[in-house]
């Protein structure tokens, strides 16, 4: 399994690979400058007009100039328009300051102004308000000049940024670059578990190091290597780890940045980052959650050509097209090998696949001290016993085991991370959080006999997955859990061992009708697993006498639409009623068998909810020091029963 890496700085990519301005953006600059000075001009000139016009003269009401002619103080005026400008013989005072030039508007009926001013000997100067003949024109011109210039701006940015490609930044792929070793720091030491993927990996970084050492018998390296698996498998950290080892440049962009609302800017996107890993060859292109956009064509509600076909068509011819690079390998990763495209998995474009499947319980181990490095663990802590209670977590799961585990230490100010630290990370990441609502007495006595049923048919029926813990404390979405962890790692299960978890699954609903008398809500997602693993054992392991060796498709993932479809209409009506006709059998023998152990087992199950009721919780040591007292017939109370409980 993958381990995540400590934390390293990635660096950017280096002033080379930085795109560099081109000269239209010179020219745009250009004509910006004069754009400015433009506009610099016009808004001086109405500075001029609006302000500075009118500080040089001050404006004083008619009355008060009408006054001063008549007092002979007016030395010489000028008519512009209904303006007049004025200039004192000596400062006069006006409104608290001194005035020397002031300015003034005359009515339109005042026709005894022009004789007034010619008895008292005012010089006389008339002005008409019209600008010259260049102003006007040049006022005219201005705005004009100004919209051109800021218009021819924009259109030569523009085209600076569309480029040769038509659709320019749109059509960018933007991968992200790293320059050799450099820029990411991990390698496979890095990586713990997966032995065989890396040893598929390491074949390549060898060949891009040493081709020569490849092609002397002959041989050839993959055009393409896709990671399957999971999630939180750690196909990514692998891509990294191939990185840090190569020493060539690696590419690195998500399927999902090919695809745009424009028609055409994905195909134009791939053929940019092929053609610039093409000129760094030797080097890596990887290509995450390719499924985005290599899911197979010509499906869909629809149909069609759509933008998605055309990026994936490109895809297709320059992994291996009629100018291939054998220098240039491409790395993808998916959760979803079932949605390719057939032409995207053939040899020649991904020509080996590498399974990153869950860890075991060595992997799991492995996993763990790598996310336990550098944290202080108390000393109860077993990395043994945490990773065989783990079984079915990714990597990713088991990092947030491990953070979940050292928050909640945190919060309750401890020096060290314990076991119990653990056990809540555990229950907090599979049945969620705990519920601030409480079950009432009636609910709480119908939820310890439903896991009290649970626990006994998995005590007596599977000894091979013991009961680790059982509780009914409500959390999540449950209100009560049984948690048991197989001795080994299954990787396939029997008829007898699907036959007894289908007992293990109807052991609450058994329990709370033979018990109780009446049966609840409760068993809802225990029907729904038991129905699941039912239906598989009938209509696609062949585990059905009347059926026999089968394999009928009730449910299909569509390639397109990504989601589940129930597809019965394309069984016949009597193969569908036989298969229902089955499951019902294989759950009513389920059923059965959980109420005869539960029948045999009455007095366990009686003393086991009862601890329940007044415990909750009860752990696997806990469970161990019950059941063989009620064995032994041993008739003590329900609180002397669970040893060690308080």
């Amino acid at each position: 399994m993958v381990a995540l890496p400590p934390e390293s700085k990635r660096k950017e990519s280096s002033a080379s690979d930085a795109p560099r301005p081109t000269s239209a953006s010179g020219q745009g600059k250009g004509s910006w400058v004069t754009s400015l000075l433009l506009a610099s001009l016009l808004g001086g000139l109405w500075f001029w007009q609006s302000h500075l016009q009118g500080r040089l003269y001050p404006e004083v009401d008619y009355s008060t100039a009408r006054q001063w002619i008549e007092q002979g103080h007016v030395h010489s005026v000028v008519l512009r328009d209904r303006a007049l400008e004025a200039e004192l013989d000596q400062e006069q005072d006006f409104q608290g300051s001194h005035v020397k030039l002031f300015r003034a508007v005359t009515p339109l009926e005042d026709a005894r102004l022009l004789p007034l001013l010619q008895d008292k000997g005012v010089a006389i100067r008339v002005v008409i308000d019209q600008q010259p003949f260049g102003l006007q024109v040049a006022l005219a011109i201005l705005p004009w000049l100004l919209i051109g210039g800021v218009w021819y701006f924009l259109a030569r940015r523009t085209q600076a940024m569309i480029g040769q490609t038509g659709l320019g930044a749109i059509t960018k792929a933007k991968p992200h670059r790293f320059e050799k070793s450099s820029s990411v720091q991990v390698t496979f030491d890095d990586v713990a578990g997966l032995k065989a993927a890396k040893r598929d990996l390491e074949e390549i970084v060898q060949f891009l190091k040493e081709p020569e050492h490849f092609r002397r018998l002959g041989g050839k390296i993959p055009r393409g290597v896709l990671l399957v698996g999971p999630p939180g498998t750690g196909k990514t950290l692998l891509a990294r780890a191939v990185a840090g080892e190569s020493g060539v440049p690696f590419f690195s962009i998500s399927a999902s940045e090919f695809i745009e609302m424009f028609v055409g800017v994905g195909a134009a996107r791939v053929r940019e980052l092929f053609a610039e890993a093409k000129r760094s060859a030797p080097a890596i292109v990887f290509i995450d959650e390719i499924d985005a956009v290599g899911r197979s064509r010509g499906t869909g509600l629809g149909g069609g050509h759509d933008e998605r076909e055309q990026t994936l068509n490109q895809l297709l011819s320059e992994m291996d097209g009629f100018n291939r690079n054998d220098m240039t390998i491409v790395l993808a990763a998916t959760n979803r090998p079932d949605v390719l495209d057939p032409a995207l998995l053939r040899p020649g474009r991904f020509d080996r696949r590498v399974m990153v499947d869950r860890p075991e319980t060595g992997a799991r181990k492995a996993i763990l001290l790598v996310h336990t490095r550098g944290k202080p663990l108390g000393p109860d802590v077993v990395i043994e016993q945490l990773a065989q209670n783990t079984p079915g977590f990714s990597g990713a799961d088991l990092a947030n085991l491990v953070n979940e585990a050292a928050l909640h230490a945190t919060r309750r100010n401890a020096e060290l991370i314990t076991a119990s630290d653990f056990a809540v990370a555990f229950d907090k990441i599979v049945l969620g959080d705990p519920r601030e609502a409480k079950l009432d007495p009636d609910e709480k006595r119908r939820v310890a006999y439903h896991e009290a049923g649970h626990t006994i048919v998995a005590r007596f029926c599977d000894p091979s997955a013991p009961v680790k813990r059982v509780s009914i404390l409500p959390r999540g979405m449950a209100l009560g859990a049984t948690q048991q962890v197989p001795v080994n790692d299954r990787h396939l299960l029997t008829e007898d061992q699907l036959q007894t978890r289908l007992a293990v699954l109807l052991g609450g609903y058994a329990c709370e009708r033979r018990l109780l008398g009446s049966i609840s809500s409760g068993a809802e997602n225990d029907l729904q697993e038991a129905m699941k693993i039912a239906g598989r054992m009938v209509a696609n392991y062949g585990m059905s006498p009347k059926l026999g060796p089968v394999h009928y498709e009730q449910h299909v993932e569509h390639p397109f639409l990504g989601q589940n479809i129930a597809t019965n209409n394309a069984l016949g009506a009597v193969t569908q009623e036989l298969i229902e006709a089955e499951v019902r059998r294989l759950m009513s023998q389920a059923l059965t068998r959980a109420e005869a152990e539960l029948e045999a087992h009455r007095g366990r199950v009686e003393a086991l909810a009862t601890a329940l009721i007044e415990h909750e919780t009860l752990e696997q040591e806990q469970l161990q020091s019950l059941l063989p007292v009620v064995e032994a017939g041993v008739s003590l109370s329900p609180a002397q029963r669970v040893l060690g409980l308080g």
